[in-house]
């Protein structure tokens, strides 16, 4: 609703409680109840209520620009997994109507349009007509006229940073709850991860020996890791594991020689949903045999998306890793 209409609609309400107020007085019989608001209370009621409505909101984007969402929106569009999940953590999952191809969680994902991946559909979201839509770096920087063309057809877009960090994932949920008009539900994701993550950091503290790991986020024969400045690095250190790789930065490519000379006690793997079996792939390795995790079979695979996706999910990332690497200290 527009404010002219609120103000009409204001103005109409007082109008008639006037009218009301002067029939009544021009009656003896009539006579106003004592504790029953007057008009100026009323007035002043329905001005406040105004003033706390979250919209029109005004927030600066992860391109440093000014954004202003004139009113909540009623249809979103998402362009990333990450912000997809962020907008069902914060109870606005309801008013997607379109995402990426890769959005696969939840499962309710399953049942909306899909809008390409980093090329996207334009024909479709167009003709969609979505109020709101959130995209990504990547199509800020190389997309400019495939956004222009969104806003110029009335479409809101809000560009959320690629987070490398939970605190700026935190900053993501939050940005995501004011443009859709959840910010207490955004507050309250970000205060639960906290206090999470802080758990999870204090049961570590009862690590005795750290134990060095190696993550492997593609498999051989060109293996990536994962150093810092990475989701993957940050859990390790939360949960008291030392990094194999830690000296490195960013995601980076090893040789097989260079990972058995670190002697890594756990291996990671986040390569299954799309590697049968990768645990005995990497047991079979040759030239493998004298490395501890290897000996002891301390070779594991977790879900990609909950180590590296940018959103809610992450927490579960930690927990995994956690029972998986030290499982004598958190499957208490």
């Amino acid at each position: 609703m527009t404010t002219s209409i609120k103000k009409w609609t204001l103005f109409s309400f007082i109008l008639v409680l006037i009218m009301m107020f002067t029939i009544g007085c021009g009656s003896d019989s009539v006579k106003p109840e004592e504790d029953s608001p007057t008009t100026a209370e009323k007035t002043e009621e329905a001005t406040s209520s105004e003033a706390d409505a979250p919209f029109p909101v005004t927030v600066v984007d992860g391109t440093g620009e000014e954004v202003t969402i004139d009113t909540e929106p009623e249809t979103i569009i998402s362009v990333i997994p990450s912000n997809t999940e962020i907008t069902y953590a914060i109870g606005q999952g309801d008013k997607l109507i379109a995402v990426d191809n890769y959005s696969n969680y939840p499962e309710e994902t399953a049942n909306l349009e899909k809008i390409g991946d980093q090329q996207l559909n334009v024909e479709k979201i167009l003709a969609l007509q979505p109020d709101l839509a959130l995209v990504t770096e990547y199509q800020h920087e190389n997309n400019q006229d495939v956004l222009k063309q969104f806003k110029e057809a009335g479409i809101d877009v809000v560009v959320i940073n690629s987070a490398e960090s939970f605190d700026q994932v935190y900053k993501s949920i939050a940005l995501v709850g004011e443009v859709t008009g959840a910010s207490e539900e955004a507050e309250k994701v970000v205060s639960e991860m906290k206090e999470s993550l802080e758990e999870i950091k204090e049961k570590a503290k009862a690590v005795k020996e750290k134990k060095k790991v190696w993550v492997e986020v593609s498999p051989a024969p060109d293996i990536f890791t994962t150093g810092q400045n990475t989701f993957l690095h940050e859990m390790l250190e939360s949960i008291n594991a030392i990094n194999t790789a830690g000296d490195q930065t960013g995601w980076v490519k090893m040789t097989e020689e260079e990972i058995v000379s670190l002697n890594p006690d756990v291996i990671i793997t986040t390569y299954g949903y799309y590697v049968d079996n990768p645990k005995e792939a990497v047991l079979s390795r040759d030239g493998w045999d004298e490395v501890p995790a290897i000996k002891q079979e301390q070779v594991f695979d977790v879900d990609n998306d909950t180590v590296t996706r940018p959103g809610p999910r992450l927490i579960d990332g930690v927990e995994t890793l956690a029972k998986l690497i030290y499982p004598e200290v958190f499957e208490k």
